[in-house]
């Protein structure tokens, strides 16, 4: 049981402490939450993966910095509380450079593997950090090029780098053609250890469980962590392997620390999405997870059973080979264990007693302790993992336990759960109406400026070493070629920001346009997407740009021009843009005096606060500056 975490984690590292430590805890921390045995990052690519960009550590070919974004601190921050977790990478998107013009990543299996290699290498150069898995995700790629590509990962920079112990993971999205292929070819399947399908409905193919290899679904639940989510994460959990012999399921997402309007709102086994106000949320999935994770390990195996109850639901059994035995029972029904994807065929469960019987060494078990959840669908007061206080009797190797509908059981040989809880956080505040940032930190602890959340492009602090003194700290785009991307990122790059109820606002900031001629940026309010959708984002756009002129748009892609005219604004000078709306109105500021006004503006009626540049390009912004409410 494991956790994915892709742009998702954005807002978490922001929290002041305690609260930080706190959600680390219920995520990391053996016996006391989640306990997760297993964390996947991302390899960032510079390019949308769904609810943001994560900065590549060579966003150019001669670049590498191993301290960009966030997943380095939190893959040791999960280390420094479990330090048995498994850590997982995979590359979901490439910069530009891989590719050499072409939105593929695969032409070049050298330079490729090079990358992914570097990123192995400098995990543990640079932050002591062993990475044990390598999602390799081939969507269209025929088997010639997986073994090639594979071998090219694997065979030759892994061993040549002393990284044998680093595990290949493939296709890390569909269960064919890859399981057909290792069927047909001894080298590829040799050098595969997982095969890896994401959101795989509990099923498998034929063809991948003849491989005889490991089956995981290594990208699954992505659904919103109310009740119904909690139902979906155990049915999931459990059903995987009943159904499909999956050993491992990898939840997309690990927390929902990011703003909750872009896609896949609160898709996290918790939600922690107010740095600003300290508030987070312990949600029922995380206590779910603990059924499986606080008794169980990697390394533990599961027991051939059919684990289907005749009245519905599905049940595991696991063992670590030394006298240890865990068994977990759900028993979910459709309405209120549906998981986003795939569609639940229909099916019923109903109240029932269901009787065990232990064999072989299991016999000489007497009693279990008992752990138990209710989801509560009618009151909404749902009883989450608690321990009984009177165990399980076994006799003679046989038990019986009454199940109703909606609940999960662990029953186990061991002692050693725990239901801890910290301290409630503060209460939830909106994003502060008045909020300024004017970026001067020497040595910031994070590339990324707080609450900034990249949609297209890259913003990173930058020091400014030939600006005279007013702006040598500043915020720069610095993806300037086209990523090679999984969903189609913006044309234009764009980093939002604030609350997205917000309707009347001020937004004021200083500009650098560094590309000449063709080069601008922007600012904008009441900005309505971002994630997958980042292309159809509409809102106000106040643009200038290198050959002097302005455009107000109610478009990121520009299409839809509002007012348009001359600015005198040029490249490589500071200026300063504000953009005012009020109501059904919007004016403009150029360093302080009106440029344009009276723009009529009616949709949309409410959204973030933005900045970014016309195209892949180096620009700066500084002193960011908004009033809204």
């Amino acid at each position: 049981c494991s956790l994915d975490s892709a742009a998702t984690s954005r807002l978490l590292v922001n929290y002041q402490e305690p609260y930080r430590s706190q959600i680390l805890d219920y995520l990391f921390k053996p016996n006391f939450g989640a306990s997760l045995h297993i964390l996947k990052v991302e390899i960032g690519g510079d390019a949308q993966s769904t609810d943001g960009t994560e900065p590549s550590h060579m966003h150019y070919e001669n670049d590498e910095n191993y301290f960009r974004g966030y997943e380095w601190w939190l893959m040791k921050e999960a280390k420094k509380r479990n330090p048995n977790i498994k850590l997982i990478g995979l590359p979901w998107a490439f910069p530009g450079w891989i590719g050499k013009g072409e939105n593929w990543p695969y032409d070049y299996p050298d330079i490729t593997a090079y990358y992914i290699v570097s990123w192995i290498l400098g995990a543990k150069q640079y932050h002591d950090l062993d990475i044990d898995y390598v999602g390799v995700t081939m969507d269209m790629i025929n088997g010639s090029y997986n073994l090639t590509y594979i071998n090219k990962i694997f065979n030759s920079p892994l061993t040549y780098n002393g990284l044998e112990q680093v595990r290949i993971i493939a296709s890390d999205r569909l269960w064919e053609p890859i399981s057909f292929v290792m069927m047909i070819d001894s080298e590829l399947h040799g050098v595969v250890d997982v095969i890896g399908a994401h959101y795989p409905g509990t099923k498998t193919v034929p063809n991948a469980l003849l491989t005889g290899k490991k089956l995981w679904s290594s990208e699954d639940y992505s659904t919103f962590n109310d009740d119904v989510g909690a139902g979906c994460w155990a049915r999931i959990l459990n059903q995987n392997y009943v159904n499909g012999n999956m050993t491992s399921t990898i939840a997309w997402n690990l927390v929902a620390s990011y703003y909750e309007e872009l896609p896949f709102g609160r898709c996290g086994l918790m939600t922690a999405q107010q740095p600003w106000s300290g508030h987070y949320k312990v949600e029922s999935p995380i206590w779910i997870t603990a059924h499986t994770t606080q008794f169980t390990q990697p390394g533990w195996s599961y027991l051939q059973v059919d684990g289907h109850l005749e009245g519905g639901g599905s049940f595991v059994a696991l063992t670590d080979g030394l006298g240890n035995l865990t068994i977990i029972i759900e028993t979910m029904s459709h309405n209120h264990s549906k998981c986003i994807r795939p569609p639940l065929p229909n099916f019923s469960v109903v109240p029932q007693r269901a009787t065990f019987y232990l064999r072989g060494s299991f016999c000489m078990v007497e009693t279990l302790q008992v752990w138990h959840s209710r989801l509560d669908f009618e009151s909404g007061n749902s009883s989450l993992f608690h321990l009984s206080s009177l165990q399980l009797q076994v006799w003679k190797g046989r038990f019986s336990l009454d199940l109703n509908v909606d609940e999960v059981y662990t029953l186990t040989t061991l002692k050693t759960g725990r239901k801890c809880a910290c301290p409630e956080p503060p209460p939830p505040q909106p994003f502060p109406s008045n909020y300024k940032d004017d970026f001067n930190i020497g040595n910031p602890p994070f590339s990324e400026a707080p609450n900034f959340a990249d949609q297209t492009g890259v913003f990173e602090y930058f020091i400014n070493a030939s600006d005279p003194g007013d702006h040598v700290f500043t915020l720069r785009q610095v993806v300037v070629q086209r990523p090679i991307t999984w969903v189609s990122d913006a044309d234009q790059t764009i980093s939002v920001i604030g609350n997205f109820k917000w309707v009347n606002m001020t937004v004021t900031c200083d500009i650098y346009i560094e590309k000449p001629r063709d080069g601008g940026v922007f600012i904008a309010g009441r900005v309505d997407n971002g994630g997958i959708y980042v292309r159809n984002t509409k809102g106000v756009f106040f643009w200038v740009f290198a050959d002097g002129t302005y455009r107000v748009t109610g478009d990121l892609a520009g299409k839809k021009i509002l007012m348009k005219g001359l600015a005198g604004v040029r490249d490589n000078a500071w200026h300063t843009l504000t953009l005012n709306i009020q109501g059904n109105s919007a004016s403009g500021l150029l360093n302080g005096y009106p440029l344009w006004e009276n723009v009529t503006v009616s949709s949309p009626g409410n959204g973030w606060a933005a900045l970014g540049t016309r195209s892949f390009e180096f620009a700066q912004f500084d002193n960011f500056h908004v009033e809204a409410c």
